[in-house]
Formats: C-alpha cells, structure tokens, sequence
C-alpha cells in the first residue's frame, strides 16, 4: 500500500493518518510502539531541524530497518521543508513524502516553488507524496505558549488562492490554516469550522486535508476535523513534552543513574502511551 493509498483509505473511511515528529530514536520507538499496539499506520516527521540532528540518511535508513521488523505500514515525512532546495534534497535522501512549506511566502512565490517541488519530485518518483501549505501559522515554534496567542485575520487560508493553488500545483496534500498554529496555547484553539467546511466544498473530493498544530487541540474538535475530511493529522510538540516529563522524573527518582536504555526507556513509554491516546481520537485503531 502506498501513502496516497492509504490517505485515500482513510478518507474514504473517516479516520486520519497520524503523521508523529520525532528528535531521537528513543522517541521513534515509543511512536513505533503506540502504533503497533494499535494496529495503525504512522507517518513519521522530521523537521529540517530534527533532519540536522539526527542526519537525513540516517533517518531514512533507520525508517526501512522499522518498516522491515514491524507489521504496520511506516512512511517517513520531511516535515516543514521551507525551501525549494531542503524538499529536493529530502527526497534525493529517500523519504517517501515531502512538505514544502512555503506559506509565509507571497502567494506567487509559494504557488511557483511549491510547483517545481511537485513537478521534480512526480518526473522522478510519481508515488512520493507532496504536500503544501497555505495561509501561515500564527506560530513557528512548537512549545508551550503562556502568553494568549493572537491569530491575524490575513493568516487564515483565502478560498479562491485555495483552489487556484491546488490546480496549479498538483499537490497530493494540502494543509490549510485555520485556527490551528504550532505548539500549545494557554487558550484553547478556536478552528475555524467554517472555513473548512468552505474548502471542502471548493476543493477536489480525494485531495488529503493536513491538520498541522494538533498538539493542544481540543479532542472534540480534533473529532469533528476528522469527521470533516482532515484525513491526516499532526502532533510533534505533546509528545516532546511527555518524553521529557517523563524522563526528567524518572532522573530525578535515582540522580545516579547513568545507564540510558533505563531512563529512556520510560521516555519511549509515555509517548507510545500518548499515541495511543491520539489514535482512538482520529478512528486509527484497528485500521489495517
């Protein structure tokens, strides 16, 4: 099964894709092992940062080893590439899905190079999934916000750019703003359902809707996302909060520990715990 076969599957049946960011391979393992569990598919996430860290071969080779000793389907995603040039170089590296992320772009910019990502990466491998992005996130970083987050009237995705964009571009998936941004807010995120309900109407029936910015989101209207076509959804910034929640308490019951398969162990185990808590929200158990 390919990606776009199982974005279609999962459209088809009102569920989503869960797509997991992952920084180490401890915290790989735990998604691994939520996923599993639950009888999922995963789309695992490297941003360009975590890409740096880990090592983009690296991380395309630690994907097939797990693809090849696990029973679920495993594809691997270059997250948030924001230049034409980071999305080409993921792709000649092997991911099998690539999100050129240009979105604070000028439309025309962001319409143009998003294109010649697709039309490099389609001549090459048709069965690679692109995904774009317009209207901006409110943020850019994924933490915690304290402070209450103010979205701009002119971030949310306009729906005559939505479908001109999408026709001329030929993306595979297309993640909108509204009313979601990265990390989580000390208020809750107010999704604007209208608008999706205006994009879906305007837009092709089997394109995949991206949620970016689940992380914080309400889990009723998490639900109602799903239910209303998002077919694949993101959340990187809860489970970098419960890996290291865990792990800082774990450190601090015996500060002599010095062994990291122990600590990290309890790591990988609250994020298998936390993915496991996602999926029941999307309708992702039991679907393969």
């Amino acid at each position: 099964m390919t990606l776009k076969d199982l974005h279609l599957k999962a459209k088809q049946e009102h569920w989503a894709v869960p797509h997991f960011n992952f920084s180490s391979y401890s915290q790989l393992l735990g998604i691994i092992k939520g996923a599993s569990q639950s009888r999922a598919p995963v789309l695992a996430g490297t941003s360009e940062g975590e890409r740096e860290f880990i090592g983009i071969k690296q991380s395309v080779d630690i994907i097939k080893s797990l693809r090849e000793s696990n029973n679920i389907p495993i594809f691997l995603n270059a997250d948030h590439c924001h230049s034409v040039e980071s999305a080409k170089i993921a792709f000649d590296a092997g991911y099998d899905s690539i999100h050129i992320d240009l979105s604070k772009k000028p439309f025309k910019e962001n319409l143009e190079g998003t294109k010649e990502v697709v039309d490099y990466v389609k001549s090459k491998n048709p069965e690679v999934e692109v995904e774009g992005e317009l209207g901006y996130l409110a943020t850019d970083s994924s933490k915690v916000y304290n402070e209450i987050i103010e979205i701009p009237q002119d971030s949310y995705t306009k729906v005559d750019e939505a479908v001109l964009y999408v026709q001329q571009t030929g993306i595979d998936r297309f993640a909108p703003a509204i009313g979601n941004m990265h990390g989580i807010s000390v208020r809750p995120k107010k999704i604007r359902f209208d608008l999706i309900e205006e994009l879906s109407k305007a837009l092709p029936p089997n394109l995949t809707f991206t949620l970016h910015g689940g992380s914080g989101t309400d889990a009723l209207d998490l639900k109602k996302i799903v239910e209303m076509g998002f077919n694949n959804i993101h959340i990187s910034t809860e489970l970098r909060v419960a890996y290291t929640n865990a792990l800082r308490e774990t450190l601090a019951k015996d500060v002599s520990e010095t062994t990291p398969y122990k600590y990290l162990a309890s790591a990988r185990d609250a994020v298998a715990k936390l993915v496991i808590e996602k999926l029941k929200i999307y309708n992702t158990v039991n679907v393969i």
